[in-house]
């Protein structure tokens, strides 16, 4: 994987290392030797990560982050401070900035490398999200995860078969999230896709069971792809946590665990859950307004069109039924002229509330533009389809609609027609097309009826 980097320190000796390293991994790297310079860079220069040195002149790395991170243009853009090894507390000042990583001096090439690549991988995933949802409020102050306000917010789950340890950590979380623990990893697995969990966090040391294994199931998982992982090792284990972070573990910590930095990494890993959480509702809910009815809530002709051929061609491959209903209210343009089109609107959606109400879950229910609907029906012969129909249409004369803020009632009628699946000859016009001359059929014969055509 190839990506962008911005190098920012002061020092040219470091600049050229961090530079040869990268470039030696075929990355394309830009380096600034001031904080100023960077803001400029990234405005300018579109990258993928920023590694920032603390100690500058003038601005230095944390004031540096903090502005990147206020940006709405560059919030999302993974910021790596680099600092001295024994620094704890500029690894805590970097966090509150908004750091979304550290690498320590002397910087290891596969630490570099790995964490870089993974940055990179979240960063696109998330700049996905944000073309389809077509939207940076997600990604604003009003946004502002309940976590970033101290709120007890997270639902953690720790894997760890340690009881001095996994209390100690629990001790630590406790205050501002909710924490499970569980010794068993096969069991936390199950846990991890059955419930909604904001993060999990791996012993390294588990006894009975190889925690990277666990990691690679969390992550294979469609269900749980997406839930932050931190795995909490030993200081001489950083083989086994550079094979995690290659297998896609967010964050790691090693013992012993700091509580200020441990709660400021969950905090981080939970921010950026919860944003991306919220693009994918966002992304969800334009796909559905595009493939929905606004005024009714059923699909519309797009979808239709779609999920039909998908079913047809289900129906070929296993020879099954497949039935179709064509539906249409009968006189609306009278209605509209009569009461108005708010009227008319009332009428659609109670007609709609009435098909949805007699319906399978299976079964399609369609607006197919003005008056008309459509309901697709798998598994579903001519004759069951016939009844279907018919109910439909005795329960929309039944009971008047009520129209208006002052309830008026009017009477409403449907005519319906039907047809079904052919054999591996059939096509979707064909199929659309006699369920509208059934309809049509319908229609002339007098209305408030139901007609199938076989044929």
């Amino acid at each position: 994987m190839t990506g962008r980097i911005l190098v920012v320190d002061d020092v040219r000796a470091n600049v050229r290392l961090l530079e040869a390293r990268l470039l030696a991994e075929y990355f394309e790297v830009k380096t600034a030797s001031r904080g100023e310079d960077a803001l400029s860079a990234v405005a300018s220069w579109p990258c993928d990560v920023v590694l920032l040195d603390v100690m500058m002149p003038g601005m230095d790395g944390f004031e540096t982050c903090r502005r990147l991170k206020a940006d709405p243009r560059s919030a999302h853009i993974p910021v790596v401070m680099i600092t001295a090894l024994d620094q704890l507390e500029d690894r805590i000042k970097g966090f509150e900035a908004g750091a979304d990583d550290f690498l320590t001096k002397p910087i290891n090439d596969m630490a570099l490398v790995t964490r870089v690549r993974n940055l990179i991988a979240l960063k696109r995933a998330t700049d996905e999200l944000r073309m389809r949802a077509q939207t940076g409020s997600a990604f604003g102050a009003d946004d502002a995860d309940d976590c970033a306000r101290g709120a007890p917010c997270a639902k953690l789950l720790l894997v760890d078969d340690r009881a001095s340890s996994s209390e100690r950590i629990t001790a630590m979380l406790g205050d501002d999230h909710n924490v499970d623990v569980e010794s068993d990893a096969q069991q936390a697995f199950f846990r991890v896709a059955d419930q909604s969990y904001d993060g999990v966090l791996v012993s390294l040391s588990l006894n009975d069971f190889d925690p990277l294994r666990l990691c690679s199931q969390l992550r294979d998982l469609e269900r749980t792809r997406q839930v932050p992982i931190m795995v909490l090792a030993e200081p001489d284990d950083q083989p086994r946590v550079l094979r995690a972070l290659e297998l896609g573990v967010n964050d790691y910590l090693l013992r012993p665990v700091d509580r200020t930095e441990l709660k400021l990494r969950v905090r981080s890993q939970v921010a950026r859950k919860r944003a991306n959480d919220r693009l994918i509702n966002d992304v969800q809910k334009t796909i559905a307004l595009a493939v929905t009815d606004a005024l009714t809530g059923l699909y519309n002709r797009r979808y239709l069109e779609t999920h039909l051929r998908t079913l047809l061609r289900q129906a070929r491959e296993r020879d099954a039924e497949l039935s179709v209903l064509t539906l249409d209210i009968d006189y609306f343009k009278t209605v509209n002229d009569t009461h108005g089109h708010d009227a008319g609107d009332d009428v659609l959606r109670e007609f709609a509330r009435r098909i949805r109400a007699n319906i399978r879950g299976l079964d399609l229910a369609c607006r197919f533009g003005g008056e008309e609907f459509v309901i697709v029906m798998p598994d579903t012969d001519l004759s069951i389809a016939n009844k279907v129909a018919e109910r439909i249409r005795r329960l929309t004369a039944s009971a008047p609609f009520l129209i208006g803020r002052d309830g008026a009632k009017l009477d409403v009628t449907v005519s319906v027609g039907v047809s079904s699946y052919q054999g591996e000859t059939d096509t979707l016009d064909e199929l659309l097309k006699r369920s509208d001359r059934a309809l049509y059929a319908a229609k002339r014969e007098g209305r408030n009826r139901v007609v199938s055509l076989a044929a």
